[in-house]
């Protein structure tokens, strides 16, 4: 049985200036998946995701998801079709707490359209709050549900962020250097954190450099190099890829 994209990434051209940032780029995300992607600093990673959450459209080629093209829509629309995304600096309410943090986006996802409506019934708001208290359990953050986000630690405020994404319930979510700036432990953390959203077979995109976090959790990695993807295939044939090495390493060992 065929496996089903979920994300595909049709000949998409982005440039700045006379810099091709994304150069006719395809790429195919299957359901069910993490699919990492790993690139030196420079190759376009991050562009790609901004290409597929519509906060910058492509200059030629197309983006569908789940079968729709999402092209040029914005990004609360493509939010509201199931596409989630971890940022590399979190993007969380830091005078608000863990839990009011988290309430705001899962009670946006429940009203649509990212507008509330406080005539709604109160037995659908508990439903929600309970949702949004078993996700902030599953980020280890309960004993701080209440404490401001602005004081917590990096690794924390990565986490709050994953929850605000997941109480979502997207079908995609993207990962942006997940692990960046944590110390060991909380990587670790993060990484088992991880495993159990996989799981529960959640589709996922990962751009990180941490080669212990990729090949942790990616079933299939794709190589980004100036704008295009230059190499793909399972973790184990990256990790032996003499390509890859060369082009993201400089020949060093993964």
């Amino acid at each position: 049985m065929a496996s089903k994209a979920v994300l595909q990434v049709s000949n998409v051209l982005k440039t700045f200036g006379g810099l091709k940032a994304l150069n006719n780029l395809n790429l195919t995300i299957e359901e069910g998946t993490v699919h990492a992607i790993i690139g030196p600093n420079g190759a376009g990673k991050s562009t790609l995701l901004n290409v597929c959450i519509g906060q910058l459209t492509p200059d030629t080629g197309s983006v569908e998801f789940d079968g729709q093209n999402i092209t040029g829509k914005s990004p609360h629309q493509i939010s509201q079709q199931g596409i989630s995304r971890v940022f590399q600096t979190p993007q969380i309410f830091e005078d608000l707490n863990i839990f009011q943090n988290v309430m705001i986006p899962a009670l946006a996802q429940a009203d649509g359209e990212f507008t509330f409506n406080p005539f709604k019934g109160l037995d659908q708001r508990k439903d929600v709050e309970q949702e949004a208290l078993r996700i902030i359990d599953e980020m280890n953050l309960t004993s701080q549900m209440y404490d401001r986000a602005g004081a917590m630690s990096r690794g924390n405020k990565r986490r709050l962020e994953l929850a605000m994404c997941l109480v979502q319930k997207p079908k995609l979510l993207l990962l942006d250097e997940p692990t960046a700036g944590m110390a060991r432990a909380d990587t670790n953390q993060t990484i088992e954190i991880l495993k159990k959203i996989k799981a529960s077979g959640m589709t996922k995109v990962i751009i990180e450099h941490d080669m212990n976090v990729v090949f942790s959790l990616a079933d299939r990695v794709s190589v980004l190099a100036q704008g295009t993807i230059i190499a793909e295939g399972t973790p184990q044939e990256m990790r032996e890829s003499e390509l890859v090495k060369e082009a993201y390493l400089g020949g060093a060992t993964i």
